[in-house]
């Protein structure tokens, strides 16, 4: 997924931007099997730690909400090249046949890891069995097909760019009314990106759809194709934005622009929703509501603060052409694909080593990138799957 202008120009740090979304989902999931608390993941580590509670709280609070602001600022401009047949063909070659191949070709793999975590919980690992069980689960189709791996959010952005062109068509129908939805979304948009109370504006509606989440913050939809509502609605939501930002770019600037105001809001959201968390199992808490609506808010803010942040911080810092930066960002779509059973097999491994979580996280994190960037630069970048990816083949890094 390389982004680029209708222009050929590339938007440099908006591909950092991106690149860094994925690559934190890796240091996500490499830090699950080091939480205080066993939450079903593979494997627990013996070395936790209660900071890795508060690291993948802030990180899973904006990293995919980024991610999807950038998906929708990069699919209008493919639309508005394109129009609606490229674009429909774009997505289903590099959203549909990645998410279809890369389940059957990774469920398995993630399924073994299970096995084997639970195996190294009693003493003993046998990885040819395990292995075994995993492709095993391929003859229950199509019981639980598409489901169970990481690459759910490719189904949801797939499924909101679908939603996307269909309002299109129908609203294109009509033109009067197509006029009236635009000239207003365009003049919200540039209230949004022009007030001082933009953050709290859009968190109050983000807020309410985190009230109705099976757990205190963002719900991670893997279990079901059934869409999660309010996962879909803050997933859309900031899709749309980003799409209707590319329709205004100069409101991008005023989106993203930095200040200590800012910083400070930030920094305030992310010590309430900390705080206020560790009520979330506190049920007879006789402010109970009252503590969940604070959690909301806060975590709405944190979110939306997060996401302009980053952006504004790689626009000041990585606004230029780099070389390093444009490998790392075409490989970033493969390295996320490819990493979640290197990092359960390689979690497995440290689990009983006595060292510091902190070496393990790193290593884990270490590993998994450069054996990930050393299959795609082997077995991707110049072949037809670097062309899935990223639009086109691109020379080795010899």
């Amino acid at each position: 997924m390389t982004i680029s202008s209708q222009h050929n120009e590339r938007f440099d740090y908006l591909d950092a931007a991106r690149a860094f979304a994925l690559l934190l989902g890796i240091i996500f999931h490499a830090s699950i099997s080091f939480l205080p608390i066993f939450i079903g993941w593979a494997v627990m580590d013996i070395s936790t730690s209660s900071t890795v509670s508060i690291f993948m709280m802030i990180s899973h609070s904006f990293r995919l909400e980024l991610f999807f602001l950038l998906a929708g600022f990069f699919s209008h401009m493919t639309f508005h090249r394109d129009d609606v047949p490229g674009f429909l063909q774009s997505r289903l070659v590099r959203i549909a046949i990645p998410f279809v191949i890369g389940w059957f070709l990774l469920r398995p793999l993630l399924v073994s890891g299970w096995i084997m975590g639970a195996e190294s919980m009693r003493g003993k690992v046998n990885i040819l069995n395990a292995l075994r069980a995993g492709f095993a689960t391929l003859g229950d189709l199509p019981k639980d097909l598409l489901v169970g791996t990481h690459l759910w959010f490719l189904y949801y952005l797939l499924l909101i760019s679908l939603s996307i062109v269909l309002m299109h068509s129908i609203f294109h129908m009509h033109k009067s009314t197509e006029q009236k939805i635009v000239q207003f979304a365009e003049n919200t948009m540039h209230w949004l990106c022009s007030s001082r109370l933009a953050i709290f504006a859009v968190a109050i509606p983000t807020a309410a759809c985190l009230w109705f989440m099976n757990h205190w913050g963002m719900d991670t939809p893997d279990k079901s194709l059934v869409p999660h509502i309010p996962v879909t609605i803050i997933y859309s939501g900031f899709f749309i934005f980003g799409w209707l930002l590319q329709r205004q770019t100069n409101l991008l600037e005023n989106f993203t622009r930095l200040s200590w105001g800012k910083f400070a809001l930030c920094l305030l959201a992310i010590v309430a929703a900390n705080l206020l968390a560790r009520f979330e199992i506190k049920f007879a808490h006789p402010h109970y509501q009252l503590i969940k609506t604070g959690f909301v808010f806060s975590y709405a803010i944190m979110m939306w603060s997060l996401v302009s942040l980053t952006i504004g911080l790689f626009k000041h810092f990585l606004n230029r052409p780099s070389k390093t930066v444009r490998y790392l960002a075409d490989s970033s779509y493969w390295l996320y694909l490819i990493h979640l059973p290197i990092v359960i097999w390689l979690q497995i491994a440290f689990a009983e080593l006595p060292l510091h979580w902190s070496i393990k996280l790193v290593a884990i994190c270490a590993i998994t990138i450069a054996l990930s960037l050393v299959l795609y630069d082997v077995l991707v970048r110049s072949t037809v799957i670097g062309m899935v990816l990223n639009g086109k083949r691109k020379p080795r890094v010899r």
